[in-house]
């Protein structure tokens, strides 16, 4: 084929790549339709995002030229792989598929992976290269940190693999914990017991884990106490076998709030830790999470995964507002 070598296909495309040159060639006119987008927008996007590269469409037949052919034609292989295997496509969608090209990444591996069916029926799955590897780290460690900005859905994602590992009857309850930690306003302002005052720090654990099994299911796990949800406090003292334990912003726990929520961990457990170490709110800023790495790293099945702008899954917005405080704090 005068110098030409046949690319290892990923799915049911021919590929045929050349320096500077690849063909691909897509099995069936309706892939063809999902890949290029209405109106042919998806090809307009790729094309903004690869401007050294020209890609040519007739029929089931798309050819690209240019320096960045290869990592095109990568791209169109992986979007046929997820087209094929009922991934709906749209403009977030093939953004992402675009930035785990760019980084190496295998999109058709991170977005088929599925974690949980809510209870709706919905997929829920990673959605970037940063959250397969967290759900990953969950699945093959006894302890798990997760540590990145806002929006990266860190609790989201433990939440849903601990609800995994319950319906599966790999553990037998799950524990969700946050420290309540004053951001700008008083306990002792709120109204009701105890309880009622930490409510609203523990608030977004209960949404996640209604997310995942419905107001109803969660209120029945909760009656029974398959669920529990208490502040970090109520933890000391306590030996938690056979459970899923998350602590959520644990940037506001102390040194000792988190050596012993660690030491809490008992048999047939696993824990995961998420946090966020530029919102600290702890008083004096000495955060249970500073240096805690350099100390842990090494203790077998304990890992730590590093989420960034990258994986942001809130609107596109937060993703640029997280890059420009990273911008200030670096200046």
């Amino acid at each position: 084929m005068d110098g030409t070598e046949t690319a290892q296909p990923t799915s049911g495309t021919d590929a045929i790549a050349a320096p500077g040159h690849v063909v691909i060639r897509v099995p069936g006119n309706h892939l063809m339709a999902e890949l290029l987008g209405p109106g042919d927008g998806f090809l307009d996007t790729i094309e903004s995002a690869f401007p050294t590269s020209v890609v040519v469409v007739r029929g089931n037949e798309i050819r690209i030229t240019g320096s960045d052919a290869d990592r095109v034609g990568r791209l169109f292989e992986e979007l046929v792989v997820l087209a094929e295997r009922g991934h709906r496509l749209d403009d977030r969608a093939l953004r992402r598929t675009i930035d785990m090209v760019n980084a190496d990444e295998r999109p058709s591996q991170v977005l088929t992976h599925e974690v949980l069916r809510s209870h709706r029926g919905a997929r829920i799955r990673p959605t970037t290269g940063g959250q397969k590897r967290y759900v990953d780290a969950i699945a093959s460690n006894i302890v798990t940190f997760g540590i990145g900005p806002a929006g990266t859905g860190k609790s989201w994602l433990a939440v849903a693999m601990a609800v995994q590992a319950l319906q599966s009857k790999q553990v037998e309850r799950i524990v969700l914990t946050r420290p309540a930690v004053e951001a700008g306003e008083r306990l002792g302002f709120l109204p009701g017991d105890l309880m009622a005052k930490v409510d609203p720090y523990l608030r977004p654990l209960y949404d996640a884990l209604h997310d995942m099994v419905g107001p109803e299911g969660a209120g029945r796990y909760l009656e029974r106490g398959t669920v529990e949800v208490a502040p970090l406090a109520f933890m000391r003292g306590r030996t938690l076998n056979n459970s899923f334990i998350i602590l959520d912003e644990a940037q506001n726990t102390t040194p000792e709030q988190m050596k012993m929520f660690l030491t809490r961990i008992g048999f047939g457990s696993k824990a995961v830790v998420t946090g966020d170490v530029t919102q600290v709110d702890v008083q004096g800023g000495r955060s249970g999470l500073d240096g805690l790495e350099e100390v842990l790293t090494g203790i077998e099945g304990l890992a730590f995964v590093h989420l960034t702008s990258r994986d942001v899954v809130r609107h596109r917005i937060v993703q640029d507002i997280v890059d420009a405080y990273a911008r200030l704090e670096t200046r």
